[in-house]
């Protein structure tokens, strides 16, 4: 009778790094889905594209570093990196831009540092915020949401427009600057806020669509939260800094400072809390920590919406933040027992 000695552990744990990552991808969905809804199949397909170039760099740096390929691939990780890079992007993206911003994504936010675990800054934030430096005026090409444009591009336009170089010249009139441009740019101009807020592409409390996509991530990350795949510290933090300081904002002068739905539901605030700040390498390791992290995060955000040169901060605010995570942790350790 033969015997297989089996090396320890011998219980599959039960929050496996892949199992995780299938997690986040199920909680993508309800948002995945609202964009594509309200704004065409451009969505879909540029996330399409971010996975197979990230699967492809994933791969061959991999091969270069002499490591094994089938393992890492079968994480995930390259998947759920390549779709939150994705999310960011505006809806119709030339194949080159992403080729470019998932090459970031993947080796300057990444494998630089030595791989996923290593790396100390977000690596879907880093090849964001790599092409928003370097390619303004393509990632500031946004579209309006179907229910508001003058009509919308088909599957086969969008295709056409990813892979090919077509005059758009005849889609003007279905581009416009975001909710969070447009208040920044007209409140530079001294236009009142009530008259702002005239425009077709303001819903009730945020931007026409985005208030639906917005929910859709909430629902998302309320799965997240249900499967214990994150924690609340950081989204709750994150959160509680957006209303707060907008709200304090806001009673001072409602006139030139939006209210605290307006931030919530007209950007990136809600997938910034739940799926960006909760990536477990690049955030806080305490649970006070995780608390400051979420707090600073959220501070930066509306700090960079109403004083800075960009619309939307969460980007910047995440990789901000990720540079004092050394210091919060260090700061925030518990007490060892017995001292």
């Amino acid at each position: 009778m033969s015997s297989v000695l089996v090396s320890s552990p011998y219980v599959t744990p039960s929050h496996s790094l892949k199992r995780l990552m299938i997690q986040v991808i199920i909680a993508l969905l309800p948002g995945t889905l609202a964009y594509a809804w309200f704004f065409g199949p451009g969505v879909i397909i540029n996330i399409i594209i971010a996975i197979v170039f990230a699967i492809a760099f994933e791969a061959a740096i991999l091969k270069l570093r002499k490591r094994p390929v089938k393992p890492q691939l079968g994480d995930y990780s390259a998947v759920v990196a390549a779709w939150l890079f994705a999310l960011c992007l505006p809806m119709h993206s030339p194949w080159w831009l992403i080729l470019i911003g998932t090459g970031f994504t993947m080796i300057a936010g990444k494998h630089l540092y030595g791989g996923l675990g290593f790396n100390p800054f977000n690596p879907a934030m880093v090849g964001y915020v790599a092409l928003l430096i370097s390619f303004p005026r393509e990632m500031t090409t946004w579209y309006l949401p179907l229910s508001i444009g003058a009509g919308h591009l088909s599957l086969s336009e969008s295709l056409a427009y990813a892979f090919t170089s077509i005059d758009i010249s005849q889609w003007d009139g279905l581009t416009s600057a975001t909710p969070l441009d447009q208040v920044k740019t007209a409140l530079g101009q001294q236009i009142a806020l009530s008259e702002i807020r005239q425009s077709p592409v303001f819903g009730f409390f945020g931007g026409t669509g985005w208030e639906w996509i917005s929910l859709g991530w909430a629902i998302g990350g309320a799965w997240l939260l249900y499967t214990r795949t994150i924690r609340w510290h950081i989204p709750f933090s994150v959160l509680a800094a957006v209303i707060s300081i907008s709200f304090i904002f806001y009673l001072i002068d409602p006139l030139i400072y939006t209210p605290p739905a307006f931030h919530l539901l007209s950007g990136a605030v809600i997938i910034g809390a739940f799926f960006i700040a909760t990536d477990p390498v690049t955030a806080a390791t305490t649970n006070t920590g995780r608390i400051c992290y979420g707090l600073l995060i959220g501070l930066l955000i509306y700090v960079i919406r109403v004083w800075g040169g960009y619309p939307d901060g969460i980007a910047f605010a995440v990789l901000l933040a990720n540079m004092c995570v050394p210091l919060i942790d260090y700061y925030t350790q518990p007490r060892v027992y017995g001292q």
